[in-house]
Parts: C-alpha cells; sequence; structure tokens
C-alpha cells in the first residue's frame, strides 16, 4: 500500500540539516531525495529546496521555505518506546544540543519540532476502569519532564513517587 499522507515540514532554510539530525536519531532511517531551487524561484538558484526522507517507514518532507512560519507544539509526534531505556535514549539525543524539555513527555528539539516520548504501557496507567488509579498516575506524570514508566506505575499503584 502506498502512503498517501506525507508530513511536510517548513524550516528556515535548515531542513537538510534537520534531515540528518533526525535519521541519525531514529535506527530505521534514510535521507530519500532532495530537490533545489530552480532559476527565477523564490529560493537561491541551487540551494536545497525540498529534502525527503524515512523514520521507521514514515516519509517526511522539509522544505526550505524561509522565516515566515515558525513551529510550535500544536502538532508534535509521538515516539512509541519499548522500555525506560528506549525513552532515555530518544530523549537524551531529541533534547540535544538546543533541545528543550517539556513537561509530561513532550520536549522540542533543535530546530523547534515538538515530540512526545511516550513508554510502552502508558494507556493501561490511564484505560477506563479504575479512575482513582488513572488520577494518581495523571499527577505523577505532571510532575515530570521525562517521563519514567517505573515511578508512573509507583503511583498508579499508590506508592509514593519522589520528587
Amino acid at each position: 500500500m502506498t502512503t498517501r499522507i506525507t508530513p511536510n515540514l517548513w524550516f528556515d532554510g535548515n531542513a537538510e540539516e534537520a534531515a540528518e539530525f533526525y535519521v541519525s536519531v531514529f535506527k530505521d532511517a534514510r535521507i530519500t531525495g532532495k530537490t533545489h531551487y530552480p532559476a527565477g524561484s523564490p529560493g537561491t538558484k541551487g540551494s536545497v529546496m525540498t529534502v525527503s526522507w524515512e523514520l521507521d517507514g514514515h516519509k517526511f518532507v522539509g522544505i526550505n521555505g524561509g522565516p515566515q512560519f515558525k513551529f510550535n507544539e500544536a502538532i508534535s509526534f509521538e515516539v512509541h518506546c519499548a522500555d525506560q531505556a528506549e525513552v532515555d535514549f530518544y530523549w537524551e539525543r531529541l533534547t540535544a544540543d538546543g533541545g528543550k524539555e517539556g513537561p509530561c513527555g513532550w520536549c522540542t528539539d533543535r530546530f523547534g519540532v515538538s515530540w512526545q516520548v511516550v513508554p510502552a504501557g502508558m494507556d493501561e496507567l490511564f484505560a477506563d476502569g479504575d479512575e482513582e488509579r488513572a488520577a494518581r498516575a495523571f499527577r505523577a506524570m505532571e510532575s515530570m519532564t521525562k517521563l519514567d514508566v517505573a515511578a508512573l506505575r509507583r503511583a498508579a499503584d499508590g506508592e509514593a513517587v519522589a520528587a
């Protein structure tokens, strides 16, 4: 089946650098193509107009569109992690070199793109059924930047969570 929807990300002249960064972070990733601005276009002739890449089989395109638009948290990419080691791996890399930690497992990379780094088992903590358990897990999550799945489970189970 062909992917019919591809996220396009607007960069201020550094789409190629961003694509190279993303393919260095994710294990199953590669740059798949580039286009260049032709003469008479808004960009400098021969400079990179778009760069295409894949992360874990998902296609992305970055366009060097200029300073008109900035990223914000209204759009984010969720990284599903198998365990705490993967959470730590992605969190460390996505927040490196100018990235920023945010609340509740959200972070912003150095290009301003927002990510949610989520450990396996999060859904079960907030699943319908035990509202008190979910409330305890939620309160614990609100006190975190990078998520700690063991601490979230302890909180859900009613155990104290160290601040």
